[in-house]
């Protein structure tokens, strides 16, 4: 659902310019955020990023010092991509990285 040629995103960042990460972060926690952590709690539902992700499954999590999620996980990771979902299910958010973008992808489950 955030890869493919049918994907659409919903906000795009040129990689290459000096605050790339920093305008990722903030535009992650205006465009995503809401929806995926809901009013308040922060909890959400995160396919670990890296290899091995797949394998361990969904992981509840909760985001105690937003903003600057894409920008820590790439700092671990070195990619800021991940996919998350919302607590309830209605929501999948993730980051990927296309050619020379970064890309925030936010789609309506159901």
């Amino acid at each position: 659902m955030v890869a493919g040629i049918g994907v659409e995103a919903t906000l795009t960042i040129d990689a290459a310019t000096p605050d790339a990460l920093k305008q990722l972060d903030r535009q992650w926690h205006e465009k995503a955020w809401p929806v995926l952590a809901g009013r308040g709690s922060g909890a959400f539902l995160i396919l670990p990023p890296g290899s091995g992700g797949v394998a361990i499954g969904w992981v509840p999590v909760k985001d105690i010092a937003p903003p600057g999620l894409p920008s820590r996980i790439a700092a671990v990771t070195g990619t800021a991509e991940f996919v998350a979902l919302s607590a309830d299910g209605t929501h999948l958010c993730a980051v990927t990285e296309e050619e020379y973008e970064y890309w925030i992808i936010v789609r309506p489950l159901g």
